[in-house]
């Protein structure tokens, strides 16, 4: 009898101790090496660092910035993000990197302008910023001095996106969208909403229309509604075709994505991991559906 009891306390504690192995290696946990480059490489993919600073249309050097985002407030280059000393950010600290992301501020104390979507990345994980920081020192640095926006003269102050922030930045609220691991890869590493969300005529997102699409994206585009919406955004979308798009670009009727989202899947989501795509997948759909109307986004859904 008591060598059956000393059996089952034995295994109990086996069972507790797998638990707890397999607790302690799920990457939501954020106990994983912080310093594993593979993980920030990862990160770095998920958060589309790669199609924003790499200049895939003229062969640029990977990281080196020098893309450029047209936006009704003026012309916007992405900064060069390789660990060069001079151009890049070779003399910045993991602190001046996580500030930045998420708190929109440069090691000088500038405020930066929130193209930079800063917003989502808000809600970070710390072990993420700090995974993407040793993995951005570790790429080769390239000596490119960042391209100089070009804006009408009253975006050339610096105040006013201080300004903006007091009137539209809420870091705290930025935390509560990554409820959830598909919440965190849509809302804060992807910030689908950046592109996915109508803005007011100050540039702000419209929080009662998230991902349900604008006429005015990046470029001046249409970008869809991507909420489960039956008849305007992807509700009668299948499992499959969501993770298909995702993986591959493609729509459910058989033809591809265009545009900036072409960068987006093949810099970045199609690195994700199975799991992190089906977690997308049922974020999108169990988020509210909105009836918005932007125009076709797929093909016939299936």
């Amino acid at each position: 009898m008591n060598r059956r009891r000393d059996k089952a306390a034995e295994v109990r504690r086996g069972v507790s101790c797998a638990l707890l192995c397999c607790v302690l290696a799920w990457p939501w946990a954020g106990t994983a090496d912080q310093t594993d480059p593979e993980r920030g490489e990862y990160v770095a993919r998920a958060a589309g660092c790669v199609a924003c600073h790499t200049d895939l249309e003229n062969d640029g050097a990977y990281l080196a910035g020098g893309v450029a985002f047209e936006t009704p407030f003026g012309t916007f280059y992405s900064p060069n993000i390789t660990p060069d000393p001079g151009s890049g950010i070779g003399a910045w600290t993991e602190a001046d990197l996580a500030a930045a992301l998420t708190l929109g501020v440069g090691p000088d104390g500038r405020h930066y302008y929130p193209v930079f979507p800063y917003t989502a990345y808000a809600g970070l994980l710390p072990g993420d910023t700090e995974a993407l920081f040793a993995y951005l020192r570790g790429v080769p640095g390239v000596a490119q001095v960042n391209r100089a926006h070009v804006l009408p003269w009253f975006m050339r102050w610096r105040f006013i996106n201080r300004l903006w922030k007091w009137l539209f930045f809420d870091p705290a609220g930025a935390a509560e969208r990554r409820a959830g691991r598909g919440a965190y890869l849509v809302n804060v590493l992807g910030h689908c909403g950046e592109c996915h969300t109508p803005r007011n005529r100050l540039g702000a997102l419209d929080p009662d229309m998230h991902l349900a699409g604008t006429r005015d994206g990046p470029d001046a585009s249409a970008v869809p509604n991507i909420t489960p919406h039956p008849d305007t955004g992807i509700g009668r979308w299948s499992r499959k075709s969501l993770h298909d798009f995702l993986r591959r670009g493609m729509y459910p009727d058989g033809d591809f994505a265009g545009g900036l989202m072409v960068d987006v899947v093949d810099e970045g989501l199609r690195y994700l991991s199975e799991a992190d795509l089906e977690a997308i997948v049922d974020y999108l759909q169990s988020i509210p559906a909105i009836d918005n109307r932007i125009g076709p986004a797929d093909g016939t859904a299936n």
